[in-house]
């Protein structure tokens, strides 16, 4: 993808969002700024080069709803993704769990596609880029909703909100991401660093079938440092499938219908199946251990205790 066109995307982003009658944040068009061309910081590029990163290699995004924390990994010049960022997210709403209807006021878990087209420079709420609620496997189950966004201004209902100054800087990162090439960077959200240790004290959750199922997308990522490929078949997410030796014809997926036969990967396959069966022992262990559970609660979202503490000490001095 040349310049140009990436940087006509980025700008055209406005014009679309104004036509969309949005119905999750509602981060409407205002008149452009030069929020969306602000430079990265020199302690940034610095952090690139400590950590031999080039300034357009691809990026990759995983969030964390219960610790609040947004991770921004980079492509080191070796060809992994090493990570270059944790970001505290200032707000999110709902509760743990993938958004599954309109009005629910969810924010979305699962892999997600971000695209120089789904990023908003003239957001109401700063800088916007929208997460591409419903995904395959979101529309395979008739779930609905749209225009959730990772955004700025701390505000959140079914979005994930940043700081301005945050999202200036992850808009930024993305940006020459796309400048450099990469013609989409991933998002996967989770509701919890998906540890054994967390599973286990998760177990009883209605969304553990779900939560464990995109587990396996996480640990590829943790065996690998590499970006999960992901496609959807039989209303499940599968990952970093690979065509069988002997198969004539290409993998096909339909979000609803038979998965096609296929096998792991067989570059990464050691990796990941040693990495799943020590997380499953694990998370064995501990259940045997009877580690307390996690009540399951109906709220509204949360925000990381770095924002808590400081909404905490405003309050105190209104008061």
């Amino acid at each position: 993808m040349n310049q140009p066109f990436v940087r006509a995307l980025l700008t055209s982003a406005a014009v679309v969002a104004a036509a969309i009658a949005l119905a999750g944040c509602n981060p409407d068009s205002i008149t452009p700024t030069g929020r969306s061309q602000a430079p990265l910081s020199e302690k940034t590029l610095a952090e690139f080069e400590a950590k031999q990163m080039d300034k357009h290699s691809p990026i990759l995004a995983r969030i964390f709803k219960e610790e609040a924390e947004m991770e921004i990994w980079k492509k080191t010049r070796d060809g992994e993704f090493a990570l270059l960022k944790t970001y505290p997210i200032c707000r999110w709403s709902g509760d743990l769990g993938p958004k599954k209807k309109q009005g629910d006021r969810q924010a979305p878990e699962g892999f997600y596609t971000i695209t120089p087209g789904q990023m908003n420079p003239a957001s109401n709420y700063y800088l916007a880029f929208n997460t591409g609620f419903p995904n395959a496997y979101d529309r395979a189950w008739g779930y609905t909703g749209s225009e959730l966004m990772v955004h700025g201004d701390c505000s959140s209902r079914g979005c994930y909100a940043m700081t301005d100054e945050q999202i200036q800087e992850i808009y930024a990162l993305a940006r020459e991401s796309f400048f450099g090439g990469q013609k989409n960077f991933q998002l996967e959200a989770f509701p919890f660093r998906m540890t054994a240790l967390n599973m286990a004290k998760h177990r009883n959750n209605p969304n553990f079938a779900f939560w464990k199922m995109i587990k396996e997308g996480y640990d590829h990522f943790e065996a690998t440092h590499r970006e999960p490929k992901v496609a959807v078949c039989e209303k499940r997410y599968v990952f970093d499938a690979a065509a069988p030796e002997n198969a004539s014809n290409p993998l096909a997926y339909n979000p609803r219908d038979t998965c096609p036969v296929f096998e792991l990967d067989p570059t990464i396959s050691d990796a990941v199946l040693d990495h799943r069966r020590q997380e499953q022992i694990q998370m064995a262990n501990y259940i045997a251990r009877d580690v307390a559970v996690v009540p399951f609660r109906v709220g509204d979202g949360g925000m990381n205790p770095a924002f808590a503490a400081k909404l905490a000490s405003h309050n105190e001095i209104r008061q």
